[in-house]
Parts: C-alpha cells; sequence; structure tokens
C-alpha cells in the first residue's frame, strides 16, 4: 500500500465511543500544524458533536503538515491547486469512512487557514454531503468555484471568518473571497474580527452559536 493509498490519520473527542447517530465535525487544521489543532475547540462546542481532526497528507521538513504547497507573496499566498485536489480526493474518501464507522447522522466540516480552504473546496463540490462549513481565517479563489449549480448548493450553509489584522492571509483576500462566494445560492454569512491569524473568544462564540442554529434543539 502506498502512502497515497492509506487512510489519512485522525484523533477523535470524545475518546470513548460515541452513541451511533451524533453528527460529525470534521476539523481541518492550517499549514504547518497537525491534528491536535483544532481538536482544542471541540469542548467549547456543543457536546452532541464527534469532532474528528484530521492530519493532511504532506510532512514538512521543518515539521508539521500542509494539505498543499503555498508560496507567499506580497499580494497574499498562491495556493497549489492541482495538490489540493488531489487531498481534496483523499480527503472526501476519509470522510465518507467516517460517516459510514460513526452512522453519522450528518456531517460538519471546520478549516482553519489551509484548513478552510479544503472544507470549502470539498464542500461546494459535493454540497449535499454536508450539513455546513466553518471556514476560518481562509480564502476561496474561481479556481475552487463549483461548475454549474451542484444538487444542494441552495440548501449549504456556510460561516466564513476572518481577522482585519490577519498578518498571513491579509483580510483583502478574505473581503474578495466574501465577493465570490455571495453570489452563488449558499446560505452564506461572513464575518470579521479585531483579531489576527487566530481565533478569538468572541470568533469562536459565534461558531459555536452557529453550529447549535444548525443542530437544531437539543
Amino acid at each position: 500500500m502506498t502512502e497515497s493509498d492509506q487512510p489519512l490519520h485522525h484523533i477523535v473527542h470524545p475518546q470513548e465511543a460515541p452513541l451511533e447517530g451524533s453528527p460529525l465535525l470534521i476539523m481541518l487544521h492550517g499549514y504547518g500544524i497537525n491534528e491536535q489543532d483544532l481538536i482544542g475547540l471541540a469542548p467549547h462546542l456543543d457536546s452532541r458533536f464527534l469532532c474528528v481532526g484530521v492530519r493532511a497528507p504532506h510532512e514538512l521538513d521543518f515539521g508539521g503538515y500542509a494539505w498543499f504547497h503555498i508560496e507567499v507573496t506580497p499580494q497574499g499566498i498562491v495556493l497549489d491547486y492541482e495538490q489540493a485536489q488531489v487531498s481534496s480526493d483523499r480527503l472526501l474518501e476519509m470522510v465518507e469512512v467516517l460517516r459510514a464507522q460513526y452512522a453519522a447522522s450528518s456531517v460538519y466540516l471546520l478549516g482553519f487557514s489551509q484548513g478552510a480552504i479544503m472544507a470549502l473546496r470539498l464542500a461546494l463540490q459535493y454540497p449535499q454531503r454536508y450539513a455546513g462549513v466553518v471556514a476560518q481565517s481562509g480564502v476561496c479563489a474561481e479556481e475552487m468555484l463549483p461548475e454549474g449549480e451542484p444538487e444542494g448548493l441552495s440548501a449549504l450553509p456556510v460561516l466564513m471568518t476572518h481577522g482585519r489584522w490577519d498578518q498571513v492571509i491579509p483580510v483583502a483576500q478574505a473581503r474578495a473571497s466574501n465577493e465570490l462566494l455571495q453570489p452563488l445560492p449558499l446560505q452564506f454569512t461572513y464575518k470579521e474580527y479585531d483579531m489576527g491569524h487566530e481565533i478569538n473568544q468572541e470568533c469562536l462564540e459565534d461558531v459555536r452559536h452557529w453550529l447549535q442554529e444548525r443542530l437544531g434543539p437539543a
């Protein structure tokens, strides 16, 4: 079995066996981090979620992992879309394995930075498979937009958050992403915060409430 054939490594919160039919929250970390990064948010989110932190497939020389290579320019980041598509295909397969393994009632995607790009890419390609997407401190580019209007696109809720002082992905890129996504028939919400490339308390609270609204009453 080659590396590309192996399932992506992941961790689960809570670690005890979840009830069948729980909603899954797939957590996708940013560049140079690992599957542990976002799982720390799990205790602050709705306890009905089974949270799964997934490790990106590309190990970096300086440590950590990436979904695809990037180039940082004065205008912002430039993405390797071909490599992102390969990672997206592997992630799609992994999510479906997890969906079946835990008999999930629904699947949500939450990504930060590069993970947000992956979450948006996957959901825009296959909107009928996901109950909602949280894209934090990421971007969307024209290359990520779906051809035509995939089934379920108008029913897909998307929350995009970004820091006004983001030093890694300039807020101008997030605002351009907002303009790109607004015309699509999504249930789309865009929010900015007085923060850098991070998730502050206000942002976390908004994400928690947004996800709770999607799940409905306990």
